[in-house]
């Protein structure tokens, strides 16, 4: 197994959210990128080595960053998120790529939900594969990530916009620590670069709950203003914006929206959504300050970071 440092790299799911920014990183680090996209590579059929050997020769480290929240008419989780990874996995031990990273999800290891248990089974034969030593391998578990262009950033910076917040309660409750996505594409680079170990939790430098996340988003959006916000970076003159008030929505309604969302397949909202709320989404900040080489993008800079960036 070569360890050397790779030059050449293919990203698959590179037009996503996350896939974009690693291509970027990468990029201008000097390495030679293939951006891989639903026009050369499709997880929802390809799920044979014989399939991807012929893509991945030649490439002497391969990222997966490709990822679905739930089911679509056209994509489904089990093919996109288990078996067309295992196969592409194969195909790079097969080929003798040199390192592999899997950007999963954190919080999949004992989630009960289709988006965990799929994620999970493309983890567990890429960690196989790494204990047999025919891949050098690793999984990279992100928390929330936040950036310009995610939808997830997008919904919450839309809830910060209000003054009352109806969230469920898990949302109030729950624990999140959210990671801008910089951090994720500058671990992928380390991960190429140096290795790392089996599994890798991205998290930022702070735990808090989903409610005071947004609340602190909030708060930056009143100091950044609307001119800061169409991604120039400057400030605005509004100031800060009062604290939204938080009204928890019990257990019972919040199932039914979320219900409610299973048939709206074009937004998040959804009971796999709800499940994943219900769980602490955290770990070791100083850990992952390590593999990134530098502290953290803390959350008090998020949004400024985001919307400077025309990623």
């Amino acid at each position: 197994m070569n360890t050397a440092t790779p030059r050449s790299v293919l990203v698959c799911g590179a037009s996503g959210f996350v896939g974009r920014h690693v291509v970027r990183a990468l990029r201008e680090a000097g390495l030679a990128v293939t951006a891989g996209t639903s026009r050369t590579q499709d997880f929802q059929q390809d799920l044979t080595p014989e399939a991807w050997l012929p893509r991945v020769t030649g490439f002497d480290a391969v990222v997966n960053a490709v990822g679905l929240l739930r089911d679509t008419p056209r994509r489904q989780l089990e093919p996109v998120h288990h078996q067309a990874p295992a196969a592409l996995f194969e195909a790079c031990a097969s080929a003798g790529v040199a390192r592999v990273v899997q950007i999963s999800a954190n919080g999949v290891a004992h989630s009960p939900t289709r988006y965990a248990t799929t994620k999970r089974a493309a983890d567990e034969v890429l960690l196989h594969l790494r204990a047999e030593g025919r891949l050098d391998a690793t999984v990279l578990r992100p928390s929330i990530v936040f950036g310009r262009g995610g939808a997830s950033a997008a919904l919450f910076m839309n809830l910060a916009r209000l003054p009352v917040l109806v969230l469920p309660r898990a949302a109030v409750q729950a624990q999140v620590q959210p990671v801008a996505v910089p951090d994720v594409a500058l671990a992928v680079l380390r991960l190429l670069q140096d290795g790392g170990p089996e599994i890798v939790t991205a998290v930022g430098p702070r735990a808090l709950p989903l409610a005071a996340f947004i609340g602190e988003l909030r708060r930056q959006r009143g100091q950044l203003g609307q001119g800061g916000l169409r991604g120039q970076g400057g400030r605005g003159g509004r100031g800060d914006l009062q604290p939204a008030r938080v009204i928890p929505l019990p257990d019972a309604p919040s199932r039914w929206s979320a219900r409610l969302g299973d048939f709206l397949s074009g937004q998040p909202w959804s009971s796999e959504s709800l499940a994943l709320l219900e769980q602490d989404n955290i770990g070791d900040a100083a850990a992952f300050e390590r593999v990134l080489g530098r502290p953290a993008v803390p959350i008090e800079q998020f949004v400024e970071a985001a919307w400077a960036s025309d990623v």
